[in-house]
């Protein structure tokens, strides 16, 4: 994995604003509605291809293919066997914490979109072992086949691709099958070293996604459970998961979810860094720049970055509309780069900008002009024209 030795490198952590004609084809699918698969295919290629152009020309050095390739949340679901799909009425979503239910309960009340608690939901529920399935492994073929011929028009530094970490199988997934929340999730790792190492043996660099350890904080807590203890057995399914696979082919990202709410319930970083630095990857890719979390730079005073590693610290946000100065930028790159040394440190994003299911968080125009800043913004940096 390729260090800032001759200048601040820049990256995001994955996800972009999919083409609406990529968008309507998986909600037609979801629907079970007739498609034009091979049409889907080439216009697939065809945007991949164009996601990737954008990246580089942003001035963007790591790039991902965009995660066009994945339909939602439930992804997965499609490339295993042992689940199946069934509507039920969406509970208050355990990601939203205590906030939810106490001092800001009239604020999400009239947030729907943030809760939509009584409305029909797809939950994928385990019946069977969870294996991966020919056609699973064909969408991650062509997922790769797009990527490396996008690759191909491009001058970047590196390129990586996305996956779920297991974890992330706790929400909107439940398990009927096996007998221990443990064994479950050991054989989602299982199933997922596969993916991991079929991205790491194509050459690229393999990027997990725990968008769901964080802010599952209030719920584990509220069920009588030590919140540490379990945190470190998610991690112990992740490093089974890529167990062979070398760490410099290996990038980690940790979010505290993305939905637009106080989040005053997020678990502080200094609380678990001492077992996030466990996961056996190069590179952590940890939000640092909306405002509940811009101060914990300061946690790497005390929190030494294990020898070797890398770390990708947002400073630009995905969640507001706000274009962040370059200067700005400038100012939360070198705060973490006059603590762990430059080359320890690849300026990136809070997270994607998409989120799962597909629905932007920005307008395209805004997540082109927060790239171009960050890469400006690394520039200065790197100049050392600001002060902090």
């Amino acid at each position: 994995m390729k260090r800032s030795t001759e200048r601040f490198l820049t990256t995001h952590v994955g996800s972009m604003i999919r083409p609406k004609q990529i968008t309507q084809y998986f909600q037609a699918l979801a629907a079970k509605e007739a498609v034009d698969t091979p049409a889907f295919e080439s216009e697939l290629q065809s945007a991949v291809a164009e996601v990737v152009k954008q990246q580089a020309a942003a001035g963007v050095d790591i790039v991902s293919d965009g995660e066009f390739g994945k339909p939602s949340w439930l992804y997965l679901t499609q490339r295993v066997s042992g689940f199946e799909t069934r509507m039920s009425e969406r509970r208050s979503p355990g990601f939203l914490g205590a906030e939810r239910e106490e001092r800001f309960a009239e604020f999400y009340d009239e947030t729907g979109p943030l809760d939509k608690r009584g409305q029909p939901f797809p939950r994928a529920v385990c019946v069977g072992p969870v294996v991966h399935t020919e056609a699973g492994r064909a969408q991650m073929r062509r997922d790769i086949a797009n990527f490396k011929g996008a690759l191909k028009n491009v001058a970047v530094e590196e390129a990586f691709l996305p996956v779920v970490a297991p974890c992330s199988m706790w929400v909107d997934y439940e398990n009927e099958y096996y007998k221990t929340e443990e064994e479950f999730l050991f054989a989602v790792a299982d199933a997922l070293h596969e993916d991991y190492q079929a991205i790491v043996d194509t050459g690229l660099i393999v990027q997990v996604d725990d968008a769901i350890l964080t802010n599952l904080y209030d719920r584990v807590r509220s069920q009588g459970r030590d919140y540490r203890k379990w945190v470190a057995m998610n991690i112990e399914a992740l490093n089974h998961g890529l167990r062979g696979i070398p760490e410099d082919r290996v990038r980690y990202h940790l979010c505290w979810g993305s939905w637009p709410g106080p989040h005053t319930s997020d678990v502080p970083l200094r609380e678990i860094v001492d077992l996030l630095v466990k996961v056996k990857a190069q590179a952590y890719s940890i939000e640092a720049a909306n405002p509940r979390h811009e101060h914990e730079w300061q946690v790497w005073r005390d929190v030494k970055l294990p020898d070797g590693k890398i770390l990708l610290p947002g400073v630009v946000s995905h969640a507001i509309a706000h274009v962040e100065h370059p200067y700005v930028i400038a100012q939360r790159i070198t705060r973490f780069a006059n603590i762990l040394g430059r080359e320890n440190v690849i300026a990136s994003t809070d997270c994607g900008f998409a989120q799962a299911s597909a629905v932007a968080r920005q307008h395209p125009s805004i997540v082109w002009a927060k790239l171009e800043a960050m890469a400006e913004g690394a520039r200065i940096a790197w100049r050392e024209e600001v002060r902090v």
